[in-house]
């Protein structure tokens, strides 16, 4: 689905990811895990072209997208959730979702019904402010924002991030859905070891700027989560 190939990423004179790879399998969720400050977020930027990379390649659906801008890999089916939701606050509901339409990829005009199936709340509150919904709301308006792009690939920043545990457990039955029925890549980026454990396939240990471990979710044994992952 996706290939990062070798990058490294620099902010100023900081050297953030060091010469990292790694493979994200298609119809997955795959957790970018580690502490705090070791590169993830970078990554995802990287990944949706929010941040240059000073070499290697990025290689998605077989095509070299390095080079491109955020907007054309958002053209080709990418959608991005930040961390901290970034959702317009003045604006409403149903505009926020609209402005999610402006880079469908399959030129829709109008918001799918699955978006209000998969979060039932939106549909109450389109004419209210995104900035008076609770936290919770705004992530739901976030991830639904990006789906109406109709993405192949959707990365998620900490979704479960200050979220109430009702919402938490709702988009992560999200996520099942998306990965095993819509068949869509996700890349989470998740603190969460029971978030992560439930709803991913697949996990990369970053540390530094660089992959330290990887394979499948059951993988992660409790011996790498304690020199990994414990504070």
């Amino acid at each position: 689905m996706i290939e990062v190939k070798n990058i490294n990423q620099f902010y100023g004179q900081s050297h953030t990811l060091w010469d990292l790879s790694l493979e994200i399998k298609g119809a997955r969720c795959t957790c970018l895990m580690g502490r705090n400050g070791v590169g993830k977020t970078t990554l995802t930027k990287a990944i949706m072209g929010l941040v240059p990379i000073k070499n290697g390649q990025i290689i998605y659906e077989g095509k070299d997208i390095s080079k491109l801008g955020s907007e054309k890999r958002a053209a080709l089916g990418i959608g991005y959730v930040p961390q901290g939701r970034e959702i317009f606050s003045q604006l409403s509901v149903k505009e926020n979702l609209e402005i999610g339409l402006l880079g469908n990829r399959n030129n829709l005009r109008q918001v799918p019904d699955k978006i209000y199936e998969l979060f039932p709340v939106l549909k109450e509150m389109l004419r209210r402010k995104g900035g008076d919904l609770s936290g919770g709301q705004q992530q739901q308006l976030a991830i639904a924002r990006a789906l109406c792009l109709e993405p192949k690939l959707l990365i998620l920043d900490e979704p479960s991030e200050g979220i109430q545990p009702n919402i938490v457990q709702q988009i992560g039955s999200v996520i099942d859905y998306l990965t095993k029925e819509e068949k869509i890549t996700v890349i989470l980026v998740e603190q969460k070891l029971p978030f992560a454990r439930k709803h991913g396939d697949d996990f990369f240990l970053i540390e530094r700027g660089q992959v330290v471990a990887n394979g499948e979710i059951e993988e992660l044994s409790d011996e790498i989560v304690e020199q990994y992952l414990s504070v």
